[in-house]
């Protein structure tokens, strides 16, 4: 039997596809327009941001999916932890490297802890659920 996708999770995944879209274009504006304006470890932090921000849409993009066939509350939530840490790790890393205002640094820690918090959530959902 095949599980339809439920509009949620089709909206989650389409999420997790926009966040990699503006990984890419903040790469690429990083990349060409910003490099002779940041310094070396501003442009570093904001190259953490992108690169953080792809390997989380890619996690939200799987997680929803697997919710999606396996309509599991777990896996939303995983998704929600892994939306709200990008937005507030990678949005903080992009505001320290473009603003200069390294006192935002402080909510830094707490995007960070929704990630790890949406992969043990993640990987609590795989195991309870025998889904690998």
């Amino acid at each position: 039997m095949v599980i339809q996708t439920t509009k949620r999770s089709k909206k989650l995944i389409a999420t997790g596809c926009f966040f990699g879209l503006i990984s890419v274009l903040a790469g690429a504006f990083g990349t060409h327009a910003l490099e002779n304006s940041l310094t070396s470890g501003e442009m570093e932090t904001f190259r953490m941001g992108t690169q953080y921000q792809m390997y989380h849409s890619f996690a939200l993009i799987l997680v929803s999916y697997i919710n999606s066939k396996s309509n599991k509350a777990i896996f939303e939530i995983a998704s929600w932890l892994f939306i709200i840490g990008i937005v507030i790790f990678c949005g903080s890393l992009y505001t320290i490297a473009l603003s200069g205002l390294s006192t935002i640094g402080i909510i830094a820690p707490v995007g960070g802890s929704m990630l790890i918090a949406g992969w043990c959530t993640f990987g609590i959902g795989i195991l309870r659920n025998n889904l690998a």
